[in-house]
């Protein structure tokens, strides 16, 4: 049975764009920064052929599942938050030898805050979901010319036990030369914790030791940034398909589990980074007990 609604399938395979909702006096807004290619069978283990026979519209037309790369501005007035901070200046081709990733680029989310009217130093605080490359490129990376990152005046906001281990980091290139570029800037947070007006930091540990999820209030709405916790729209019918660099495969899934049923709350959206072109949606019951992501922006 397809998971999918017809219509999404060329936004479920697409490169994302810019896509913004308001939440009462908060402005959302995602910006990208480029887009991975993840091999299906190497990225979601789990799914067996047939698997991805019957969700073949989640796949482009070179068989790869496409996976946004980007950060979350959240603005309020006008001071603003960025949430992660994409892939940065880099471009890495497919490796046949890499059994996950089919290539990966980034580098455009510094022009995106620009054309939405903000620059780099007008960026407040940067809050990291878990420290993988995707997530962190223009927190070391500089542009042309320039001496120091784009956000190196900014605090970094990285969840305690995260930051506590970053060793472990170092295996998926984010060495401690890497972190160096912003150690400085770093403000450890604790479960629970208000980082900007109506952000909460949500403890969503599996993914990596100290992976979190940012979840966003205002109006009569939350939004829930959950990072990694998934990686693309088809594990909002399957959460029992986890990723293959998951750091605990058994936590990863439990959360996955209840933040499907969280999303799937009227009053509630949510913000996968790496949806493709279908970032912000809801999760939408289906008869046979499971559900389906559905765009809302």
């Amino acid at each position: 049975m397809a998971t999918t609604a017809h219509f999404d399938r060329k936004r479920l395979t697409s490169a994302p764009r810019v896509r913004s909702l308001r939440l009462g006096e908060l402005k959302i807004t995602y910006v990208p920064d480029g887009l991975a290619l993840c091999k299906p069978h190497g990225w979601l283990p789990a799914a067996s052929a047939a698997d991805w026979a019957a969700n073949r519209d989640h796949l482009d037309d070179d068989g790869f599942l496409p996976a946004a790369v980007g950060g979350l501005l959240v603005e309020r007035g006008d001071r603003a938050l960025l949430i992660d901070t994409g892939f940065g200046p880099e471009s890495h081709p497919d490796d046949p030898a890499n059994p996950m990733l089919g290539g990966i680029h980034g580098g455009e989310l510094l022009n995106g805050l620009r054309r939405l009217g903000r620059e780099p130093r007008q960026i407040e605080a940067v809050a990291i979901t878990h420290l993988h490359l995707d997530h962190l490129g223009w927190a070391w990376g500089t542009e042309p010319g320039a001496d120091v990152p784009p956000f190196a005046h900014a605090t970094h906001f990285v969840a305690a036990p995260e930051w506590e281990r970053r060793d472990l980091a170092a295996e998926g290139g984010a060495t401690e030369e890497r972190l160096a570029a912003f150690a400085p800037r770093v403000r450890t947070v604790e479960d629970g914790e208000e980082i900007f007006p109506g952000v909460r930091v949500s403890f969503s540990l599996g993914h990596t030791v100290g992976h979190t999820t940012y979840t966003i209030t205002g109006g009569d709405r939350r939004l829930i940034a959950f990072g990694d916790a998934m990686h693309a729209p088809v594990q909002v019918t399957h959460p029992e398909w986890g990723c293959g660099i998951d750091h605990d495969p058994a936590e990863a899934a439990e959360y996955r589990r209840r933040l499907v049923e969280e999303l799937s709350r009227p009053d509630t959206i949510g913000y996968g980074n790496h949806f493709a072109d279908v970032v912000f949606g809801r999760a939408e019951r289906r008869p046979d007990g499971r559900f389906t992501w559905i765009p809302v922006a």
